[in-house]
C-alpha cells in the first residue's frame, strides 16, 4: 500500500494549497483521494472521509473502526455495517462525523471534494463551501516514489497478461476465454487479487471493446487488446495489437509500422514544458503524411488512482507536461482493410530529460 511519509508530505502540498485559497480545513471523501493522503483503503462497499486543517492537523473517518497506521493526527470511525448488512446511508454518517470536526476546530471556510460524503457535509455545513477538485487532480500528477512502484506491479501484471497472449492467441480462440486467461496471468503476476474491474478492450476484428458471448478469432484479423490492471488502488493502460494466425498482411505491416513511428514523435517531444496539444498535432500530421486520416481518437492521457488523468493529450484540453507524472500514448490506426485496426500503447514517465517508456513488452504483432 501506499507509504505513510510519502503520504504525509502530500498534505504538506495539500496544506499549501489550502492556505493559498485562505480555506480553514479540507475535505476528501473521494476513496482515491482518501487513499492518497493517508494510505487507507477503503473497502468498496464503504465510505470513508479526512479532513485537513489549516493548522496541519488531520482527521479520518473510517469504516467500523479506527485506521490504525494510516497517516492521519485524529482516528475516528463510524457504524459501516450493522449485523452484516451494510448501511446505505454511510456518506451521510461519514459527514455527520466530519461536520462535528469541522465545528470542534470552528472552521468558517471549507474546499470539497465531488463525493457521496461531501455532498452531504455541503447540504450540512453552515459555512463557506469551495469545490476543489481540481487542485487535487492537479496535485496528483506528479507520482510520489510509493505510487510509481504500485504502477510498475500493475505493468507487470501487463506483461503477464501479453505473455500469455502471444501464447494462446490462434484462431479459433474464444474472446472469453482470452479474458479469462488474461486476468489470471495479472492475478498471479500481482499475488493478489487485482483492486479494480480488469479493463479495456478484449474483442478481436473491431476497434475495442469487451470479450463477447461465442465470439472467436478469426486468421487473418488483428487483435487489439487494451490492458488496464489495477494493483493496490494503482492502475496500468497500455495495448498492443497482434496478427490472430501470425501472418500479417503488408497492409496490416504498413500501418504498424506508422503506429510505431508515432511513438518515435512522442518519445522526441515530450518532456517537462512541452504542451500536449503540439504532441498531439504531431502524432496527427505524421499518420497523415504515411497517408492515414491522422488520429482517430485522444493521442494519450495520464494515468495513476484513475484510467484517465491529467495530462490529457487531446485537442479539447491544452495541459503541458510535468517531471514526475505518468501518462499513456495510445496512437491507433482503424479501416476494415485492417480487419479491424492496431493500436499500441506505452505508459510513459516524464523525466528532467524527457521521458522513459515503463513497459517492457515487444510491440511487434507476431
Amino acid at each position: 500500500m501506499l507509504d505513510g511519509h510519502y503520504c504525509r508530505l502530500r498534505q504538506e502540498r495539500l496544506l499549501e494549497r489550502l492556505r493559498q485559497r485562505e480555506l480553514d480545513a479540507v475535505v476528501c471523501a473521494a476513496t482515491h483521494h482518501v487513499y492518497y493522503f493517508t494510505g487507507h483503503w477503503t473497502f468498496w462497499q464503504q465510505q470513508s472521509g479526512f479532513v485537513l486543517f489549516a493548522d496541519g492537523r488531520s482527521s479520518l473517518i473510517s469504516a467500523d473502526r479506527p485506521a490504525e497506521g494510516a497517516a492521519a493526527d485524529e482516528l475516528r470511525a463510524y457504524e459501516a455495517t450493522w449485523m452484516g448488512t451494510q448501511r446505505q446511508e454511510q456518506p451521510a454518517a461519514v459527514a455527520q462525523k466530519v461536520i462535528e470536526a469541522l465545528g470542534a476546530r470552528k472552521a468558517g471556510r471549507v474546499g470539497i471534494d465531488a463525493s457521496a460524503v461531501s455532498s452531504q457535509v455541503a447540504a450540512r455545513f453552515h459555512g463557506g463551501i469551495d469545490v476543489i477538485d481540481e487542485d487535487l487532480f492537479q496535485l496528483r500528477r506528479r507520482k510520489d516514489a510509493d505510487e510509481l512502484e504500485l504502477m510498475k506491479m500493475a505493468i507487470r501484471c501487463c506483461e503477464g497478461m501479453y505473455q500469455r497472449a502471444r501464447e494462446i492467441l490462434l484462431p479459433g480462440v474464444a474472446e472469453l476465454h482470452v479474458f479469462n486467461e488474461l486476468h489470471a496471468a495479472a492475478v498471479e503476476a500481482a499475488g493478489e487479487p487485482l483492486s479494480g474491474m480488469l479493463g479495456n478492450d478484449y474483442a478481436c476484428g473491431v476497434g475495442g471493446g469487451p470479450a463477447r458471448k461465442k465470439r472467436v478469432a478469426k486468421g487473418g484479423e488483428l487483435y487489439i487488446l487494451d490492458l488496464g490492471p489495477a494493483y493496490r488502488g494503482y492502475f496500468s493502460d497500455n495495448a498492443r495489437t497482434f496478427s490472430v494466425d501470425g501472418k500479417p498482411t503488408d497492409t496490416q505491416m504498413k500501418a504498424w509500422e506508422a503506429v510505431v513511428g508515432c511513438h518515435t514523435v512522442v518519445e522526441e517531444m515530450a518532456r517537462p514544458g512541452a504542451r500536449c496539444r503540439d504532441i498531439f498535432q504531431a502524432a496527427d500530421e505524421f499518420l497523415k503524411q504515411k497517408g492515414y486520416k491522422g488520429m482517430a481518437h485522444h493521442l494519450g492521457h495520464g494515468v495513476g488512482l484513475q484510467p484517465h488523468e491529467f495530462p490529457h493529450l487531446n485537442l479539447r484540453w491544452d495541459d503541458v507536461l510535468m517531471e514526475g507524472e505518468v501518462f499513456t500514448a495510445e496512437p491507433g490506426v482503424y479501416d476494415e482493410d485492417l480487419r479491424a485496426g492496431i493500436r499500441i500503447e506505452n505508459d510513459y514517465l516524464v523525466t528532467d530529460k524527457g521521458v522513459v517508456n515503463l513497459l517492457n513488452t515487444p510491440m511487434e504483432m507476431v
